[in-house]
């Protein structure tokens, strides 16, 4: 993309509205902008981000077996009171009466919806487990939406959801989608740690929240400092094997970690003096297991290996896919900027033109752009370098390629990491290796 020819409208000055650094760097790095009242439209670079968290979600999610669907925004009522959640939920459902007078609702999740789907075509204990998800966007009408998309009213969203025949399969399946989460935000490049959490509307009696240090949350934590650099991934899983899956969730249960919903002063004293914190996180990952809670309120039943009909067990998973996207920059900004990691970048690189107009610096930055042009983004504006290097850092580009006239007739560009500062003087074939990992 070239961006004299991009809708990429930065700001130099911070938005009145922005309280955080993530509303504020999205909004000034041209991200997103504010329809309504927790509402966003996303633009070309913040849609490129959120795409490419879907994919790694995705990608994790296919791992276990998940299979990917689409469920509709719009609910019927109906689905809601079968399973008593309609008038139980609160104000924060959107409800909503078409011309011939029935019941809707813009779904804020899909336990209802999927347990109906599921009702119409499963039914023999032979054809579980079943794991299926959609990436779908949501509303929930809250009450003061702030944080910009860390707090708004409509949100896109993975929502997964399992069946399966027994309590001891509905567990395995649980401990399978904590790993898949677990892998999901490595590759996204944060660290959110797993903590016991309390169930809220959707029900069930075993519940992890996914939390990314920050000050900035809105959740209260009490953890093991243990958590803060301990590798979960460190030894290899067979998510086919129960016993592997055991030993995995019973490491990773073994430190203590809660947010403040379930904080328990006893446990809480037997964690060492010395390793105790507490502080705030932002919750970018919820996963339950409830049981029979909507088969069994919806008569959904397949028949058991005794031909007897069985209520399956459920559970379901979420990660805040646009939420992430703000959490991202909280944990991963400077006073420049936003600091991307490189798999979730809307850009791998930007293109810097010190000197656009001269015939060797274009034709060295044509050369460059030509090599991955949907992964780079070339700055051939006439404006003044200084404007493009803020530009590059508060865009957050994982790398800069800088290309000056002395450089451009040496057939050398400069190369500077965002993460680190760091600069490499390199002929265009070490910069693109470097720079495309090739």
């Amino acid at each position: 993309m070239r961006l004299s020819r991009s809708f990429l409208p930065t700001l130099r000055e911070t938005p009145s509205e922005a309280q955080i650094a993530s509303h504020r760097l999205m909004l000034r790095a041209g991200l997103i902008r504010q329809t309504a009242s927790g509402i966003y439209a996303w633009l070309p670079a913040g849609l490129r981000v959120l795409r490419h968290i879907g994919q790694i979600v995705r990608e994790e999610q296919d791992a276990i077996g998940g299979q990917e669907v689409l469920m509709p925004t719009l609910q019927p009522a109906e689905l809601w009171k079968r399973s008593g959640r309609y008038d139980a939920y609160g104000p924060e459902m959107l409800r909503i009466r078409d011309r011939h007078e029935r019941d809707l609702l813009y779904g804020p999740t899909n336990e209802e919806m999927i347990t109906d789907l599921f009702g119409q075509s499963i039914r023999s204990y032979k054809e579980l487990p079943q794991v299926l998800y959609h990436i779908q966007w949501k509303f929930r009408d809250e009450v003061r939406p702030r944080f910009g998309v860390m707090r708004g009213r409509e949100f896109l969203m993975k929502d997964a959801y399992s069946f399966d025949i027994s309590y001891e399969a509905a567990v395995d399946t649980y401990r399978r989608m904590m790993l898949a989460y677990l892998r999901t935000f490595q590759r996204l490049g944060v660290r959110a740690v797993p903590m016991v959490a309390d169930t809220g509307p959707i029900g069930g009696d075993l519940s992890h929240e996914f939390l990314i240090l920050a000050p900035t949350g809105e959740s209260g934590v009490f953890y093991d400092g243990e958590l803060e650099t301990l590798d979960w991934l460190s030894d290899p899983v067979d998510i086919s094997d129960s016993a592997s899956l055991d030993k995995f969730f019973s490491n990773l249960t073994s430190y203590y970690a809660a947010t403040d919903e379930k904080h328990e002063e006893g446990a809480w004293s037997q964690v060492p003096e010395s390793r105790r914190r507490e502080g705030r996180g932002i919750e970018v990952g919820h996963i339950f297991y409830f049981g029979t809670k909507y088969t069994r309120a919806m008569d959904i039943t397949v028949a058991g290996p005794d031909s007897t009909p069985v209520c399956p067990e459920m559970g379901s998973y979420g990660i805040g896919v646009s939420r992430l996207v703000g959490a991202i920059i909280e944990a991963c900004h400077d006073e420049a900027g936003i600091i991307w990691p490189d798999s979730v970048a809307p850009f791998k690189a930007v293109i810097i033109n010190l000197k656009t107009g001269d015939a060797t610096c274009d034709a060295f930055c044509e050369q460059l752009y030509a090599a991955a042009p949907e992964q780079f983004l070339y700055d051939d504006r006439t404006d003044r370098a200084g404007a493009k290097f803020a530009d590059a850092d508060l865009m957050g580009h994982p790398w800069q390629l800088i290309v000056g006239p002395r450089g451009a007739k040496e057939g050398k560009v400069e190369l500077k990491r965002r993460a680190t500062g760091e600069r490499f003087e390199l002929s265009v074939d070490e910069a693109l290796a470097k720079v495309l990992d090739r």
